[in-house]
């Protein structure tokens, strides 16, 4: 006998994620600067990152499930109808990371490793080896 589903339909998946990110919305995160030769304490509220991580918390927080791994494994078929709406989800988290990191509403770093991009460089030493026309000695600079 199947094990039932906390989330019972990938339509109710999606309304949590959508509760998920007005509830992140309406309480940010808040920076405390202070002002003026008094210095008067200010709270600046801070937009706050979506991620997988705080959605699956969020739904813990409300005692409707602790984990959505069974969700988000590809392997388990009976969960297959909700592929679509898991994606939909981490690519909604992914993009509004990256247009918040992008325009320096996060931390570039931070989301950057969070998203798994990374900067690659590479250096190049180029080594000549030749002879010296006067005295007919190897050289290398």
């Amino acid at each position: 006998m199947a094990k039932p589903k906390y989330i019972e339909t990938p339509e109710k998946l999606w309304s949590l994620f959508l509760d998920y990110v007005n509830h992140e919305k309406n309480n940010p995160m808040y920076r405390r600067d202070y002002v003026g030769k008094d210095g008067m304490p200010i709270d600046t509220p801070l937009q706050v990152p979506i991620t997988f991580e705080g959605f699956e918390c969020y739904v813990a927080d409300l005692d409707i499930i602790q984990d959505l791994g069974d969700y988000s494994n590809e392997k388990n078929e009976s969960y297959a109808e909700y592929r679509p709406i898991i994606t939909r989800i981490r690519k909604m988290c992914f993009v509004q990371n990256f247009k918040g990191a992008s325009v320096n509403l996060f931390n570039a770093n931070l989301i950057a490793k969070k998203l798994g991009l990374k900067e690659a460089t590479t250096n190049e030493h180029i080594h000549k080896v030749g002879l010296d026309a006067e005295s007919k000695e190897i050289y290398q600079d």
